[in-house]
């Protein structure tokens, strides 16, 4: 049997999800839970096979959750099952270890032959997307989506720079470079751009 933990923070997509995949004979849903800690407390007791999460969870993130297991538990592949068909969110999640990636408007049946794939080591992407994931390559670097994340929620440079203790000429520099690479009037529009490609 495959074991499967779902992570899907949407209570009636997570049902669905649940029964959907209880008629395949040959995978087992250990869990389905609606949160990021949730799941963290689940991966180490349960050690499925594969982590189906989708990539929002409230305020938490299914790449960052990827990210996670790829560090802490390796031997658990993830697939990620969302509506963000951006290339940005794929190249993010192929960068986090992520084996599988559909979107929820896909045929039902491809979801059990999917996490079959990744189960036997394999990758599972719709060709189509991931063709668009390397067309168009991420230009901002780590802290630069960082800041300019923080800024798009609204921080300014001085909170930014508290936060994550840098000084608030670096922030500007950082957001500087975010803003020209973008082509774009400001930073809330360098994060407004940047979050329709899927960068932040």
């Amino acid at each position: 049997m495959i074991r499967v933990l779902l992570v899907e923070d949407q209570a009636m997509v997570r049902g669905a999800l649940a029964a959907l995949l209880a008629l395949e004979t040959d995978i087992e849903i250990v869990a389905a839970v609606a949160s990021v800690p949730e799941a963290e407390r689940l991966l180490a007791t349960q050690q499925p096979d594969i982590l189906l999460t989708d990539i929002e969870l409230g305020p938490d993130s299914g790449l960052d959750l990827a990210m996670q297991v790829r560090e802490r538990w390796p031997s658990i592949r993830v697939v990620i099952l969302t509506t963000f068909g951006r290339s940005g969110f794929l190249r993010r999640a192929l960068d986090a270890g992520v084996r599988g990636y559909l979107l929820k408007d896909a045929p039902a049946e491809q979801l059990g032959t999917a996490i079959r794939t990744v189960y036997r080591g394999g990758r599972a992407i719709d060709p189509t997307l991931a063709a668009a994931a390397w067309d168009e390559p991420d230009p901002l670097t780590t802290r630069e989506r960082l800041v300019l994340r923080l800024a798009g929620d609204g921080q300014g440079s001085a909170e930014i720079a508290r936060r994550l203790a840098l000084s608030e000429g670096t922030v500007r520099n950082y957001l500087s470079e975010a803003i020209s690479k973008l082509g774009a009037r400001n930073r809330t529009d360098a994060a407004r751009l940047a979050r329709d490609k899927g960068w932040l």
